[in-house]
């Protein structure tokens, strides 16, 4: 049987180790790369390892999707791109029209189970490609915007709307001192990670969940709840504005807590247009 190589390209360590996890149990023999954090690596990474399918993030630092593609159309034999995205529909028509496989974050294991058997039935063709329709498909000026590093921000917190779409959490079970409370998601400003726990900040105070970030992030709807950190997420509905520190750190003033959250540098790109 025929080992195949693939290389997850996502600034998130957690949703690309959690994909790793999924891949690792949907294709067993698959052999994956380092994760690649940004554009630039994952082009350097593409040239010299010559992945046979790239899980590719459409939100990254430093080049955008469509760069990476370029880079892998440039190629003799040019992988199988997988897109992964937590935006939605204008992402998607574009994706749709190219006939290109994606996954939504979270990453749902049964719409990852269909997607590897397309790209292994792919695999088993080689004279089927995806990057020039795909190419062409990106060539209207809907899809450059969207392929950019420029993503509206609005585009971010628009409901996703497909056929993998589930029921999310609409209560965490948290501790307090003395008891246990059943929080509506609705009322938690922003959750962090903390040692083993994970803090949920309430309008009322903190409580804690036992569980792990990792853990809990996949069961929050994305276009409600954002991760801005690689220790936070934050309810969007509570944010105010974003803002830069005198030492240029981006923070995010909420409607109804007086904590700043701050924003790492990866997630930046959510209040561009704040």
């Amino acid at each position: 049987m025929t080992s195949h190589v693939a290389l997850i390209v996502d600034a998130d360590p957690l949703l690309a180790d959690t994909l790793r996890t999924l891949l690792a149990q949907t294709w067993p023999e698959l052999r994956v790369l380092p994760v690649a954090q940004d554009g630039v690596s994952a082009i350097a990474a593409i040239t010299q390892a010559q992945p046979d399918v790239v899980f590719l993030d459409i939100a990254m630092p430093d080049a955008t999707a469509l760069d990476v593609a370029r880079a892998c159309a440039r190629l003799a034999r040019p992988p199988q791109i997988v897109f992964v995205t937590a935006f939605e529909r204008a992402t998607l028509d574009v994706l749709d029209a190219a006939a290109v496989d994606y996954l939504l974050k979270p990453v749902a294991p049964d719409r990852l189970a269909r997607t590897v058997a397309r790209v292994r039935d792919r695999l088993a063709a080689p004279d089927v490609g995806t990057l020039a329709p795909l190419l062409a498909a990106f060539g209207a000026p809907q899809a450059e915007a969207i392929a950019s590093r420029q993503f509206d921000a609005d585009l971010a917190q628009r409901t996703v709307s497909t056929a993998d779409a589930r029921e999310y959490l609409r209560f965490v079970r948290a501790c307090g001192r003395d008891a246990i409370h059943l929080v509506p998601v609705d009322d938690v400003c922003f959750f962090e990670a903390a040692d083993k726990h994970v803090m949920v900040a309430t309008v009322d105070g903190d409580l804690r969940i036992r569980t792990s970030l990792r853990e809990l992030l996949p069961q929050l709807d994305p276009s409600r709840f954002w991760q801005v950190h690689r220790s936070t997420v934050v309810n969007v509905a509570e944010v105010v504005s974003a803002q830069h520190t005198p030492l240029g750190r981006l923070t995010l003033k909420l409607k109804r807590r007086k904590d700043r959250v701050a924003v790492s540098r990866q997630y930046a790109h959510l209040f561009r247009q704040m």
